[in-house]
């Protein structure tokens, strides 16, 4: 039997998915039987304008094959981008857990994250408003781990037996398959206004985190409550979190909409590009441990998927680092057909009785059959254990592998009675022994409830301009619903959260704010139960504050990655843009430059510079920051290019940081930018407060202005000037 050494490292040039990989390369073309082809270019026919001969092998199996090349989409999560990486743990986490990845800090455990949008179909955009799936797969020693979760730790429904109605409600309308990856329509918020318990979730959807600046500056939840399990059988619960290096950034609204419209596929680029150009992602892993006797000291139900655990109650502790180094070989083979499952543990994680997990555990099996068409979808090379693979089960559409021998069943003693049950010790997986006890019943607990509280603690954690953004959010969404009973249920749900939002959302809507929100007496209430048992609770009073749930508070010490915009056209001064190029990249900026059309910038002094993008194609929503180049014929080419101007508005809206050499004025008072002509020494550092920097005339170096541009890039937006 072959053994895996517990220090093995995972070398992605030597795994077993390579004798899966070709590239043709100096290869004769083949049937799928190995074949090979003589004329790949004509059909077999009884003459030259004959018709075509049913034995043209060839024929048929290309055919067939294109025929059934592409497989069912993903009900939801169908629109995806992954890539390869490894996890290591910091240090033992014995106390908790037996997991053997958890507990080697030498291990580099080989991993697969993907990541998605959950509404639209393969062919929508990027940046719809919307969920973000955050799965990864661990191929550990002990067999496959998938922690399978969301960029938002909560979900809108706490029972599994609702999802079909979600997702039926979110999914374009059935009459006329109208909007596409877009929740902004009518039975989307039927459904959410009868649902009071998707009033936290909603609140998360309609932030700016559901429009993420990059698919590697998001934040990844487990949603769920798990357990740990150590070697002495005693058991933890645990929230999982992922917390990006780079921080947690988003895109505007309006940036979102012409992103869509420019390069709907953003995020997949971006993260593509990062990898290849060695930007690698990381990620900490993240966990809230909480000792079972602490299971009721809370005001809300572990158990209840529409809550989280503040951090100020239970802190993250930072047990270990994900880093994605490689792109997949093959989009289909790999990001498309890898099956992730929640129900995919290894000993020393195990579940908890929270009802959307339990559901989920049957429906993520049942989905990978209808979507792989097997049950030998662990046999595809991206699912694969890295761990052999032994047991009886046998045969199944499309098996790969070859079992040798005489006995497929257990017990035998034919075969000497192998495979062998493996002991707890052995490393066999035992289930946490949880007493259960009660009555068969259809309902949920009354600690599920409270709707409003966390509703309300999110929206009161937000800064003043996230708040802006999530009365924005829902006026546009709302807007789009065309009866107006929905838009005033969904006010009054609003109410319940806080009072001034559903007003600010009201006006915008020419609505009245109702008196009493209206809720569903007799919803989800089984018959032979009291309807008042079933209604929300008011939030609690003295709601406070959360500082981990504003993006304000994120990392912002880095321009890493960051995408830097150069204006440029015809005679620059080479020297200074040189010397900001070079300043930005050395502390792992990207820049690009940007002119009229394609060609060469030429220096005064004669040197070229290659021009990355034109106009057309370089549009400021692709960038984080602008730094507009000086030079005499370059300022006056700038004061009649109206796209240049209009690049510059844009990002001025859009609060970005933006530099400029001091001979570009006369451009700049033609932008949204204005007063810098007669700008006076303290008008500059009110300009500098609002991420605006002027590098003087003359200047024979970017010095001070090349570090301050530095740290206002680093500080994603300046919110003080939109």
């Amino acid at each position: 039997m072959a053994t895996l050494n517990e220090n093995t490292e995972f070398d992605p040039k030597n795994d077993d998915l390579n004798k899966f990989k070709e590239n043709g390369t100096d290869e004769f073309l083949t049937t799928n039987q190995g074949v090979r082809i003589n004329d790949n270019q004509n059909s077999l026919k009884s003459g030259e304008r004959g018709a075509t001969l049913l034995e043209d092998f060839i024929l048929r199996e290309k055919i067939t094959h294109f025929d059934h090349e592409r497989i069912p989409e993903r009900i939801v999560h169908a629109r995806g981008a992954a890539a390869h990486g490894f996890f290591q743990v910091y240090e033992p986490m014995a106390k908790y857990t037996k997991a053997g990845f958890l507990n080697d800090p030498d291990r580099r455990t080989p991993v697969f994250a993907r990541f998605s949008t959950v509404a639209g179909s393969r062919g929508s955009t990027d940046l719809a408003r919307d969920v973000r799936g955050f799965s990864v797969k661990f191929y550990t020693e002990e067999g496959n781990y998938d922690l399978v979760g969301n960029n938002m730790p909560v979900f809108f429904i706490q029972d599994a037996i609702k999802f079909p109605d979600l997702i039926h409600a979110v999914k374009p309308e059935p009459h006329n398959e109208i909007p596409q990856a877009a929740s902004a329509h009518d039975t989307f918020w039927d459904f959410i206004s009868l649902m009071p318990e998707s009033t936290h979730m909603i609140m998360w959807l309609m932030s700016d985190r559901a429009i993420p600046r990059s698919l590697r500056m998001m934040e990844g939840f487990g949603v769920h409550t798990f357990r740990l399990i150590n070697e002495a059988g005693e058991a933890y619960f645990v929230k999982f979190h992922w917390k990006p290096l780079l921080g947690v950034h988003s895109v505007l609204w309006d940036e979102a909409l012409q992103i869509s419209g420019k390069d709907p596929d953003f995020h997949r680029r971006d993260l593509w590009e990062a990898i290849e150009n060695g930007f690698f992602p990381e990620w900490e892993l993240g966990m809230q441990i909480i000792p079972e006797a602490d299971e009721h000291r809370f005001d809300f139900d572990l158990l209840d998927p529409t809550k989280l655990v503040p951090e100020e109650l239970v802190p993250v502790m930072k047990v270990g680092k994900m880093t994605l180094n490689r792109n997949p070989d093959n989009y289909f083979a790999e990001t498309e057909q890898v099956a992730f499952h929640p129900g995919h543990l290894v000993p020393g994680i195990d579940f908890t009785n929270d009802p959307l997990l339990q559901g989920r555990l049957f429906s993520y099996t049942d989905t990978q059959l209808s979507r792989l068409g097997s049950p030998n979808f662990h046999e595809i090379p991206i699912n694969r254990s890295i761990n052999t693979v032994h047991n009886n089960q046998r045969d199944g559409h499309m098996r790969q592998m070859i079992n040798k021998g005489k006995t497929s069943y257990d017990p035998n003693s034919m075969g000497g009675g192998c495979p062998f049950q493996a002991q707890a010790a052995q490393g066999g997986f035992t289930s946490y022994a949880e007493r259960v006890d009660g009555k068969k019943i259809r309902g949920r607990s009354a600690s599920f409830m409270d709707h409003f509280s966390q509703a309300a603690l999110f929206y009161n954690s937000q800064s003043e301009v996230e708040k802006e953004h999530i009365v924005e959010a829902f006026s546009f969404e709302l807007g789009k619903v065309e009866l107006e009973s929905i838009r005033e249920r969904m006010i009054g749900i609003l109410t319940e959260v806080d009072l001034q939002l559903a007003t600010q959302v009201a006006d915008n809507l020419g609505l009245e704010v109702p008196k009493e929100p209206q809720h569903p007496l007799n919803h989800g209430v089984p018959a032979d139960a009291d309807p008042i048992d079933y209604q929300p609770t008011k939030k609690k009073p003295n709601i406070g504050r959360s500082e981990a749930l504003s993006m304000a508070n994120t990392i912002k010490d880095s321009i890493n990655s960051r995408q830097i915009a150069i204006l440029a056209d015809v005679e620059v001064d080479m020297d200074n843009l040189m010397a900001m190029k070079t300043a930005l990249e050395n502390v792992g900026g990207v820049c690009k430059i940007i002119a009229p059309k394609l060609g060469y910038l030429h220096g005064m002094s004669g040197e070229k510079l290659k021009i990355d993008m034109n106009f057309k194609t370089g549009a400021s929503v692709f960038f984080d920051a602008v730094y507009v180049a000086g030079g005499t014929k370059n300022e006056n080419r700038l004061l009649t290019n109206p796209d240049a101007i209009a690049f510059v508005n844009e990002a001025y809206r859009h609060g970005k940081p933006i530099a400029v050499e001091g001979d570009t004025v006369p451009f700049l008072e033609l932008t949204m930018i204005k007063g810098t002509s007669t700008v006076s020494a303290s008008q500059i550092d009110h300009l500098a407060d609002q991420g605006i920097l002027v590098l003087p005339v003359g200047a024979s170096t970017v010095g001070k202005t090349a570090v301050d541009f530095i740290l206002a890039i680093a500080q994603h937006r300046f919110w003080n000037r939109v």
